[in-house]
């Protein structure tokens, strides 16, 4: 069974429903089997959101589905896992998602080139509805432009 290494699993909804400030990469703290299902692709993060506990910054709400060869060592698909940053990012991340407004979002996992998973997360603001409307007006204007360009 050939597992490609070209795994990149996207939030689509987070470019939509916020402004993304600031990204980070972050490493994911995972069990045997959870590692193995992202590599076979099974797994979402469009309802996802990081949230901070005592002991770091952890990302909630994340799906991996069961792993089909997992025996009585498979994990649970939705619990709770931990992001690995320096102490630094963390700082900041904390003193900035404290303020109103603000949020931080997974944008995307995917495979380092050593074979870890990564999670690339931002700091966010959530967008209006005005706000949403404008971003689809913009996309919709730059698909005509591209239309035209090629006629």
């Amino acid at each position: 069974m050939a597992i490609s290494k070209n795994i990149n699993i996207k939030n689509k909804r987070a470019s939509f429903e916020y402004n993304l400030l600031d990204r980070y990469v972050a490493g994911i703290g995972l069990l045997g089997t959870e590692i193995k299902s992202i590599r076979e692709g099974k797994a979402n993060i469009n309802d996802s959101f990081c949230s901070f506990f005592e002991d770091g910054l952890y990302i909630r709400n994340m799906h991996i589905a069961e792993y089909s060869f997992g025996s009585f060592y498979n994990h649970e698909a939705k619990r709770d896992r931990k992001l690995l940053l320096t102490k630094k990012e963390l700082k900041k991340l904390h003193e900035k998602g404290e303020d109103k407004g603000f949020t931080i979002v997974p944008l995307r996992i995917f495979i380092s080139d050593r074979g870890f998973a990564k999670v690339e997360i931002a700091l966010a603001q959530g967008k209006k509805d005005f706000d949403k409307r404008e971003t689809l007006k913009e996309k919709e204007n730059k698909r005509e432009m591209d239309r035209a360009l090629k006629r």
